[in-house]
């Protein structure tokens, strides 16, 4: 997904949003420099010539491991000509394939995009490249005189020119990556518990519930515009209407929260939507930060069985219902991708969900649906962990409804297979 914020952007003091052809020719009359994260060229990519290194995968590569940027083609690099280039000529599949094959760890989140003048008589490529979490990425080659023999290399962009990491740059670059891993894992933990300790203190009865984090890949810098309430309430009604479809077995969580929809209520850099204090109804509690990051509670245990079938249950355990899991799942993936989609997020979105209990040592009881929704019951064969342990998903904001529904499945299946249970029905 291309970024939403570039030096052209800031150059031209141009709002949040796709770049267009417009934007590129502005730029280049004013003479705009190369830096770190720009780069003009005047021939699309060629392949490599002597047999060494291919030079596209290299400025890649370069781009990515410094802070992203753009690589813009049919602009002449020194005086700012826009000479443009033939479209027809542009092979997205062979570039993709060049950088597939020549670097190391695979950059997923490359975009190429074609732009062409209202006029319809210039063309040109923008290729842009997030800066990567995985970074350092190496540039795999053949010298000509040893083709049979691998090299690797690690470029960077230093101001307007490519350069090569040494090794002790080298071994910082991977410091850094592990860190950024962990501090990452460190706020999806900050969260959950600070989740967890708001619903629980506010519960009258033990009770197991769902909880999940969307977190950005690259989270949103705190200068980024606010998400205003009134994008709040509509993302909250798109969401609900991508997941409400006829062979829904269950109401989510979603539809709980629509009595508190219109009016989300500020919380630090977030919005907050929850009926915890209600009285009646399941209690549910919601989060869309600014940065992008989602957060979502649902009890899991409310209505779990009919009264006159509890005393069935078994003593002592949290009951919580499977078909509504999975709802929490479906509409917990919605909202992240709409928030991540409202607040412009341009990296994937981590999924965190977890199912857990105020006492955390009452065993949990899944109660399953039978016939339609007809029945319920407790399967006998069914497990009672007194623990779930975490699962994950990741889910593209540019995704369409198979992705949102493979991303909140992938989360369900593991879920449930902790209990012992197939997802299917």
């Amino acid at each position: 997904m291309a970024r939403s914020w570039t030096r052209l952007h800031e150059h031209l003091g141009a709002a949040p949003g796709p770049l267009d052809f417009g934007m590129i020719q502005q730029a280049a009359a004013d003479t705009l420099e190369e830096s770190d994260d720009l780069d003009w060229k005047e021939q699309l990519p060629q392949p490599p010539r002597d047999g060494r290194w291919n030079e596209l995968a290299k400025d890649v590569a370069a781009m990515a491991n410094t802070r992203g940027g753009l690589l813009i083609f049919g602009v002449r690099d020194k005086t700012c000509d826009l000479v443009g280039i033939d479209p027809e000529q542009v092979n997205v599949q062979q570039y993709s394939q060049w950088i597939r094959n020549h670097v190391q760890p695979y950059l997923p989140d490359v975009t190429f995009t074609t732009l062409t003048s209202p006029d319809g008589t210039t063309s040109v490529l923008v290729i842009d490249i997030p800066a990567s979490p995985m970074a350092p990425h190496h540039v795999y080659g053949t010298a000509q005189k040893d083709k049979e023999q691998q090299a690797a290399v690690v470029p960077y962009r230093d101001k307007d020119h490519t350069a090569w990491m040494a090794e002790h740059q080298i071994e910082r670059a991977y410091r850094d990556r592990f860190t950024r891993t962990e501090r990452a894992e460190e706020e999806v933990q900050r969260l959950l518990d600070h989740t967890r300790e708001t619903v629980f203190t506010q519960q009258a009865e033990s009770s197991a519930w769902f909880f999940a984090v969307a977190h950005p890949e690259r989270p949103l810098p705190r200068t980024a515009p606010r998400l205003t309430r009134e994008e709040a309430r509509y993302l909250l009604h798109t969401a609900r209407t991508r997941t409400q479809t006829p062979h829904r077995s269950a109401v989510g969580p979603l539809a709980g929260l629509q009595i508190v929809t219109d009016n989300p209520r500020p919380g630090l850099r977030r919005w907050v939507v929850q009926t915890l204090t209600l009285g009646t109804g399941r209690e549910i509690h919601a989060e869309l930060h600014h940065d992008g990051t989602t957060v979502l509670a649902a009890n899991l245990s409310w209505k779990a069985l009919r009264p006159d079938a509890l005393a069935e249950a078994p003593e002592g355990s949290l009951l919580l219902h499977q078909d509504f899991t999975e709802a929490c799942c479906q509409d917990f993936a919605a909202v992240a991708l709409e928030l991540a989609r409202r607040t412009r997020v341009d990296s994937a979105l981590h999924l965190t969900a977890v199912i857990a209990s105020s006492t955390g040592s009452a065993p949990l009881a899944p109660v399953v649906s039978e016939h339609g929704g007809a029945f319920m019951s407790m399967p006998a064969y069914a497990r009672r962990p007194h623990r779930i342990q975490p699962v994950t998903s990741t889910l593209s904001p540019h995704g369409g409804d198979t992705a949102l529904h493979e991303a909140a499945q992938e989360l369900f299946t593991d879920l449930t297979t902790q209990f012992g249970l197939s997802p299917q029905p």
